[in-house]
């Protein structure tokens, strides 16, 4: 996941229509009104071009994984299973912002018009798929830390413990879980519990990796 910063379609949408309203406010002031430091504190984005090269970049490595994994018939056991998860989690996050990347790209430069509620309905599947696709791949990653310190610690019985039954069902839980989470997250984004839960599962995860 791209950790840049990440404006939704619909604040992209009001930021471009409250651009030509800032400009001519601006030029109605004279230089001794305008703040010299007003632009010291400006938010530092990168490019869409360098933004969305790079999400494609890893959608390719990580299609390259999962190939890699169902191609190859020795590679069908529980930890690339878990790997597959995990490249697929991350494979659709940056699907999702090189998808949103390119329809801001496309409604700035006025080649695509839409109306405000698709808009806003676009941004929030896209904000779902990421936050799903993010908490996806968190689990997975717990998913193999966890196969990892089995097959450490009881390396013996780790075939009796860790099927491709119990893996596969594993790998279900988790996204089923986690795309109910993430809509839930999006539906409900301005609710402090949310917030909470998201701070809560957060720490949770990082003292179970620990």
């Amino acid at each position: 996941m791209n950790t840049t910063a990440h404006h939704g379609l619909l604040q992209d949408y009001h930021n471009q229509s409250q651009k030509s309203e800032t400009l001519s406010s601006n030029q109605d002031l004279s230089e001794e009104e305008k703040d010299p430091s007003a632009g010291c504190y400006e938010q530092l984005l990168i490019s869409t071009e360098v933004f969305l090269i790079l999400g494609i970049i890893s959608l390719l490595e990580n299609v390259l994984v999962v190939a890699a994994i169902i191609k190859n018939k020795n590679l069908h056991s529980p930890m690339y299973f878990f790997i597959c998860s995990l490249a697929v989690a991350d494979m659709l996050v940056s699907a999702s912002n090189a998808s949103e990347t390119i329809v801001i790209a496309l409604i700035n430069g006025g080649t695509l018009t839409l109306p405000v509620t698709l808009i806003k309905s676009m941004d929030n599947v896209f904000d779902s798929m990421i936050c799903s696709s993010l908490l996806a791949s968190i689990c997975s990653l717990l998913a193999i830390a966890i196969d990892r310190y089995i097959t450490i610690f009881y390396a013996l019985r780790y075939h009796n413990i860790v099927t491709l039954r119990r893996a596969v069902l594993i790998i279900s839980s988790i996204w089923t879980c986690c795309t109910v989470s993430g809509i839930l997250f999006i539906i409900y984004s301005e609710s402090t519990t949310v917030l909470i839960c998201l701070i809560s599962m957060f720490f949770t995860m990082l003292l179970m990796f620990i």
